[in-house]
């Protein structure tokens, strides 16, 4: 068995922008690459698809015609995208699409995969009542995969007429994906987004809407000379008041810092030295010749250096100062 070692986030390699695999519960969603830096510089990007600014739907003069406003969108992989994956679209009219006779029609109002607006018209209604399920007959029609909502159109008549402020809906999580609903976190050590709810299944063969990111991987190297490795891990309390009754307790929880100390050339010109005071991964595997199993924190990073008189060692006591506590990685 070879000797523990200890490596720290030396580079980053970049990925680009790619598109994440939904997990199947449209709530999880992967990355190909991880861990995931956050070394400043190569922040990841995660990025929705989704309504980000502008947009408004009104009624235009015309009949069967809205208009909607200049809107950005996060639509990361869309031809018209750009660096940072947003697609800008100018303001422009859109036509809809009544129902053959009077009965409920709801037309989807969207930005394409090719960043253009367009409407997308649902099946006509039996009655002149709605239905809130997706490609039933008077309810709203999946919208092509690749696109987004940004409103709905519901009539009730086949005549043309000017639309009406009360036809257009319009709320967020309903009748318009935003790139910012709903709220997400990401895992850094598994490169994992995972979102406050599932995202609405309202695309072609009843998936969610397209969830990219881009970002960077951390390329490690040894730290020589270390020692006495300390994860991050949670401490536990407890507090308790005094009652008539007895005794009532509440328990509290704590991250701790992780550690290491570590022998200096010079305490200057050491290479990992660079890294004091940023964010940066640090891999510790208890047997160096074994790429598993082993532990990954990411924090930023401390160094309190000793340089003793009288021929001693010069020395570093490290911390990380972590968002989370230590990963273990067994597989």
């Amino acid at each position: 068995m070879g000797s523990p070692i200890i490596r720290y986030e030396a580079g980053q390699t970049a990925y680009p922008f790619e598109a994440m695999t939904n997990g199947g519960d449209a709530t999880v969603f992967s990355a190909s690459f991880f861990p995931i830096s956050n070394a400043a510089g190569f922040e990841s990007v995660v990025a929705p698809y989704g309504l980000m600014t502008g947009g408004a739907i009104t009624p235009h003069t015309d009949a069967n015609k809205v208009t909607v406003a200049a809107l950005t969108a996060s639509m990361a992989g869309a031809a018209t995208a750009d660096a940072s994956g947003v697609v800008a679209v100018a303001a422009a009219a859109v036509t809809i699409t009544r129902a053959a006779t009077n009965v409920s029609k709801v037309n989807s109002i969207t930005v394409d995969a090719t960043g253009a607006l367009a409407a997308v018209a649902g099946t006509d209604g039996a009655t002149t009542a709605f239905s809130e399920v997706r490609g039933a007959a008077g309810g709203p029609p999946f919208i092509p995969v690749g696109s987004i909502e940004i409103g709905q159109v519901r009539t009730v008549t086949s005549a043309s007429a000017v639309v009406t402020t009360g036809q257009i809906y319009a709320v967020p999580g309903l009748h318009v994906e935003r790139s910012d609903y709903p709220v997400y976190a990401l895992n850094y050590a598994t490169g994992e987004v995972t979102f406050a709810a599932a995202l609405q299944t309202i695309h072609t063969g009843n998936v969610p809407k397209k969830v990219y990111i881009k970002g960077a991987t951390p390329m490690f190297a040894p730290i020589p000379q270390t020692a006495d490795w300390v994860p991050a891990e949670s401490t536990y309390s407890i507090t308790s008041t005094d009652t008539y009754d007895g005794p009532v307790g509440s328990a509290a929880s704590s991250l701790g810092q992780a550690s290491f100390t570590a022998m200096l050339k010079d305490g200057i010109t050491d290479s990992f030295l660079a890294q004091r005071g940023k964010t940066i991964w640090v891999e510790f595997r208890p047997d160096r010749d074994k790429t598993m199993p082993k532990q990954l924190t990411q924090g930023v990073l401390g160094v309190s250096r000793t340089f003793p008189a009288g021929g001693g060692n010069f020395s570093a006591a490290c911390t990380l100062t972590p968002n989370v506590q230590t990963v273990d990685v067994s597989a």
